[in-house]
């Protein structure tokens, strides 16, 4: 269909009565699909609609999600109230335990105060940032609930739970849905809700700091202050910025393993540049979306590739300390900011990581740290981020000035080409000509490159048996989502928290 023609019922019943040859009442009909085509001119819109007889019962097989009282039952300690920790507490509550969920962070209202204090004044919180909070690094993420990893578990609970706590519908029938940052955390609030109103916990601005262990089985854990709260199982969803629990994990001697991830930078464009590119020097007009973009290219043995693309969205910080220096990207749910953004990154696998020997499983977090605390050497102190004109940094050029750009703290100009490890700035600047072939005016001096993007996935693994989900020395300890190395996104990290949560059902019953 046309996207004008897409954009109402009316226009969408005309198209069906045209399809099928016959009229169909408007609310037997019910779209299940929606994306745009934008491969060739002109665009179109794809819709999947489901026809249902008058006698048939509206979308039959939609998950009901049932919570049980369990204020009484017995506790599961759950470490983090990001995705996969909440998604485990939800889960633990329909299936009868008790979830204590224990985060460094703040509740997501006062979260909102530290990350504008963030944006505007450059005050960085280390407990309550863009990854520390509760709904976690996603919670300001643009909210996108797209993923490929849809072997593992149920996706579409995941959707559907969401739009349960207030999400709108179109993220059941868009190809690639997104909540936005400004909606995210009324969602996340109504999630806490429901883990409360049934008689689970959540507590804020409690750090842990240690691993209760006894007979070889996790039994709680013990908090800065000393405290200690005990639970029949612990469910670690850390997320992958919590690094001092990696490093408590290793000080007990509880293994951790290194593994391949991925760094470079944010690029941002003029959204109308992406829209001309992506709509084939098309206005975009009001019935299309802003244009979005994946790409990917192999330089050198190692791939890269777009991550995080956010279409009208901005540039953030998501530093956790003060001599480190992260960005990220995200947009609100209209995405109607004049900028697109996207982290560029480069693939690094064990062999390229320094050190490997010498710093074992924590090697790749230390050549990540290194990163950050380079690009907050390069760049305006504080957060103000280091950035180049992207042109200027194909081709080895210190940019004299740069253009507007998103990010809230403000940028610097710096010689990126000069100062990024080698591996990585070669392959990035490959990798943007290679672009620039397959969307042509993508390489150009109106875009910025602004550093440094590290926080893609986690560099560490916490090993876990894949058929009990616990640890593979330590019974009755589930790490599960992006902290510890088995899921990326929103999504996915959701589908791994339920998992570990039934995982932990399993292991009760059999004690």
């Amino acid at each position: 269909m046309s996207p004008r023609e897409a954009a109402g019922p009316e226009g969408i019943h005309r198209a069906l009565v045209r399809t099928i040859g016959r009229s169909v009442a408007a609310d037997r009909v019910v779209v299940v699909r929606r994306s745009v085509d934008a491969r060739k001119r002109p665009v179109r819109v794809n819709l999947g609609v489901r026809i249902y007889g008058d006698d048939e019962n509206l979308m039959p097989d939609r998950p009901v999600f049932t919570y049980r009282d369990v204020r009484s039952a017995d506790p599961v300690v759950v470490v983090g109230a990001g995705p996969a920790g909440l998604f485990a507490a939800l889960r633990l509550v329909e299936l009868g335990l008790k979830p204590v969920v224990i985060d460094r962070g703040k509740p997501v209202k006062a979260r909102r105060r530290d990350v504008a204090a963030l944006n505007r004044r450059g005050v960085l919180d280390s407990e309550s940032n863009y990854a520390f909070g509760e709904g976690g690094a996603g919670t300001f993420s643009d909210g996108k609930l797209y993923t490929r990893s849809r072997k593992r578990g149920d996706h579409r609970r995941v959707l559907h739970r969401f739009h349960q706590h207030g999400a709108d519908g179109h993220i059941l029938t868009d190809a690639h849905p997104h909540i936005g940052s400004n909606r995210l955390p009324e969602i996340v609030s109504a999630m806490r809700a429901s883990i409360e109103a049934h008689g689970g916990e959540i507590h804020f601005q409690q750090k842990v700091v240690g691993l209760s262990v006894s007979g070889g089985r996790a039994t709680g854990v013990i908090l800065i202050d000393g405290h200690r709260i005990e639970g029949r199982a612990v469910v670690l969803a850390t997320g992958h910025s919590a690094r001092d629990v990696y490093e408590m994990l290793m000080d007990k001697k509880i293994g951790l393993e290194a593994k391949p991830f991925a760094m470079g930078v944010r690029v941002e464009h003029p959204q109308k540049l992406i829209d001309w590119i992506q709509y084939h020097g098309q206005p975009r007009g009001e019935f299309l979306p802003a244009s979005a973009y994946s790409l990917a290219h192999q330089v050198d043995g190692r791939g890269v590739y777009s991550f995080c693309m956010c279409p009208g969205g901005f540039i953030v910080p998501a530093s956790t300390q003060e001599d480190a220096l992260v960005v990220n990207g995200m947009s609100f749910s209209k995405r109607n900011s004049p900028y697109a953004n996207a982290g560029i990154v480069v693939e690094v696998r064990l062999a390229d990581i320094p050190r490997l020997d010498a710093s074992g499983p924590l090697a790749g977090l230390n050549y990540q740290r290194a990163m950050e605390q380079t690009a907050s050497g390069n760049g305006g102190g504080g957060v103000i981020a280091p950035a180049q004109r992207l042109a200027d940094f194909v081709n080895n050029r210190p940019s004299n000035g740069l253009p507007a750009c998103s990010y809230p703290p403000g940028v610097m100009a710096s010689p990126l080409h000069r100062w990024l490890p080698d591996p990585i700035c070669k392959r990035l600047q490959a990798a943007f000509k290679a672009f620039d072939s397959k969307m042509k005016g993508f390489l150009t001096n109106d875009a910025v490159v602004v550093g440094v993007e590290t926080r893609t996935s986690s560099p560490v693994r916490i090993p876990r048996d894949p058929q009990t989900l616990q640890h593979v020395s330590v019974r009755g300890l589930f790490p599960c989502g992006e902290g510890a190395g088995y899921a990326g996104g929103i999504v996915s990290c959701a589908v791994d928290g339920e998992l570990a949560a039934e995982a932990v059902v399993r292991y009760i019953a059999h004690r």
